[in-house]
C-alpha cells in the first residue's frame, strides 16, 4: 500500500509539473516582453493611397549600455484604412505585437483634423491599452516630421519629455494638458467642446531677420521666435467644433482659457506702462481662488458673467521707477485690469462667435437654469452658444517687485 501511494504521489506531481510548464510556456510565447513592441507616440495623417497614414514611434535598446542613452527612437509608418488595421499590418512587419500601454502622445495632422477625427478617437478609446491620460496634439505639419523633431534637448528619455512638457501650462499658460480622455468626454458631451495641444515646427521663416518679431502674447506653434536644438514646439490650443478643427488660439488666448478653467497656477504678461506709453511692464500674476462664473438665459441667449481676481508682482524694473508709491501701483493695477478684460473679451467672442465652440464648458453652468434635462437638450446649448454675451470683471492687486517688498 505504501509503494502504491508513492507511485500515485509521483504521478500527481508529474501531472502538476506538466500543467505548470504548458501554462507558462504559452504565456511566455504570447506575453513575453521580447514579443512586444511598445509605442511611445502615434502620428495620424491623411494618406494619398489609403484613408490614413499612421506613424509609430518605438524605442529600440541602445547597442551599448555604457553610451549614456538607454534607447533610441525608431519610426515606422503604414498606409491603412483604419488605426486598427494599421496596427495589425505593423505587427506583421515588426514580427512583434504592437503595445500601446506606454503611448504618451497621440498626434493628428491639421489637415486630417479639419475633416473630422471622431472615428479615430473612438477607435483609440476602444483600445484597452490606450491610456485616457495620453496627450493629444494637433500638428501644423506632417506628424512623422513632428515626431522626428521632438527629440528632447534636456531629457535623456523621450517618454519623460512627453510626460513633462504639457505640465508647463501650470506656470506659463502657453499650452495645456489636453488628454484623449478629455477630448472623448467633450466629444460626447452636449455642454462643452473638445480641444487639443497645438503643435508645430520651428521654420527658417520664423527666424528670418526680415520677419517682424511677434508680440510675446500672440505667439503660437509655427509662428514663434524660438530657435533651439529641438525643432518641435507646443504653444497654443487647437479648438474643435464637434470633431472638426475650428481654429487656433495663441499664447495669451490659451492663458485666458486656462484661467477660466482654473488650471493655471501662475503666469507672466506684459501690460502697457501707465507711466510711460512707449514701454511695457512685465507682471507675474497668481489667480485667486475666488473666480466666479454665472450663466443665465436672457431673451433666449446665454448671458455669461465672469469675475476674476488676481494678485501680481512687478517683474521688470527700471531705475527711478516709483514702484513703492501706492498711487503708481494703483495705476498699474488699473492698466492690468483693462488689458486683461480686453484679452478675455477677445478670446471669449473669438471662440463663441468665430469658432462656435464652448471649450470652457459654460454649458455645465447653464444646466441649473433648466427644469429638466429634456428641456436643456431641446434648447441645444452648443448651437446657441454662438449668441452669448459676456460680462467680464477683472480685479488685480499689484505689489511692487519681489525684492522691493522684502527690504
Amino acid at each position: 500500500m505504501i509503494k502504491i501511494s508513492n507511485v500515485f504521489n509521483k504521478i500527481f506531481i508529474l501531472i502538476l509539473i506538466i500543467i505548470f510548464i504548458s501554462t507558462f510556456s504559452a504565456s511566455y510565447n504570447s506575453l513575453n516582453l521580447d514579443n512586444l513592441a511598445f509605442a511611445v507616440a502615434i502620428g495620424i495623417d491623411k494618406s494619398t493611397s489609403n484613408k490614413l497614414k499612421v506613424t509609430f514611434e518605438f524605442l529600440a535598446p541602445s547597442p551599448s549600455p555604457e553610451s549614456g542613452s538607454d534607447t533610441k527612437p525608431v519610426l515606422n509608418s503604414v498606409d491603412c484604412s483604419s488605426i486598427t488595421n494599421g496596427i495589425n499590418i505593423m505587427n506583421a512587419y515588426l514580427g512583434k505585437k504592437v503595445n500601446l500601454s506606454h503611448c504618451k502622445l497621440i498626434i493628428f495632422s491639421e489637415e486630417l483634423a479639419k475633416e473630422g477625427i471622431s472615428d479615430e478617437i473612438f477607435s483609440l478609446i476602444n483600445e484597452v491599452q490606450v491610456r485616457p491620460s495620453s496627450n493629444i496634439v494637433i500638428s501644423k505639419c506632417n506628424t512623422r516630421y513632428y515626431i522626428e523633431n521632438s527629440v528632447p534637448s534636456l531629457e535623456s528619455l523621450i517618454p519623460r519629455y512627453y510626460d513633462i512638457f504639457p505640465n508647463t501650462s501650470e506656470y506659463t499658460g502657453y499650452t495645456c494638458n489636453a488628454t484623449i480622455g478629455d477630448f472623448f468626454n467633450a466629444l460626447v458631451c452636449n455642454s462643452c467642446s473638445p480641444y487639443a495641444i497645438l503643435g508645430g515646427i520651428i521654420t527658417s521663416d520664423n527666424n528670418s531677420s526680415q520677419s517682424p518679431s511677434p508680440n510675446e502674447s500672440s505667439i503660437k506653434s509655427n509662428e514663434s521666435p524660438i530657435s533651439g536644438s529641438r525643432a518641435s514646439q507646443n504653444i497654443g490650443l487647437a479648438v474643435f467644433k464637434d470633431d472638426k478643427l475650428a481654429g487656433e488660439l495663441n499664447a495669451i488666448e490659451t492663458i485666458c482659457f486656462l484661467n477660466i478653467r482654473k488650471q493655471i497656477d501662475t503666469f507672466l504678461i506684459s501690460i502697457p506702462n501707465p507711466e510711460d506709453p512707449n514701454s511695457k511692464i512685465d507682471i507675474y500674476l497668481t489667480p485667486n481662488s475666488t473666480h466666479d462664473i454665472k450663466v443665465n438665459i436672457v431673451n433666449g441667449a446665454p448671458y455669461i458673467k465672469i469675475n476674476l481676481k488676481f494678485s501680481g508682482k512687478i517683474y521688470s524694473m527700471k531705475k527711478d521707477a516709483q514702484y513703492l508709491n501706492p498711487e503708481v501701483l494703483n495705476r498699474i493695477s488699473n492698466s492690468c485690469n483693462s488689458y486683461l478684460e480686453s484679452q478675455f473679451s477677445n478670446y471669449l467672442y473669438k471662440t463663441s462667435t468665430n469658432f462656435e465652440s464652448d471649450i470652457n464648458g459654460f454649458g455645465v453652468y447653464a444646466l441649473s437654469k433648466f427644469n429638466t434635462s429634456t428641456e436643456y437638450n431641446k434648447y441645444d446649448w452648443l448651437k446657441n452658444y454662438k449668441n452669448s454675451t459676456f460680462d467680464i470683471n477683472i480685479n488685480t492687486v499689484i505689489d511692487s517687485g519681489f525684492l522691493l517688498t522684502q527690504t
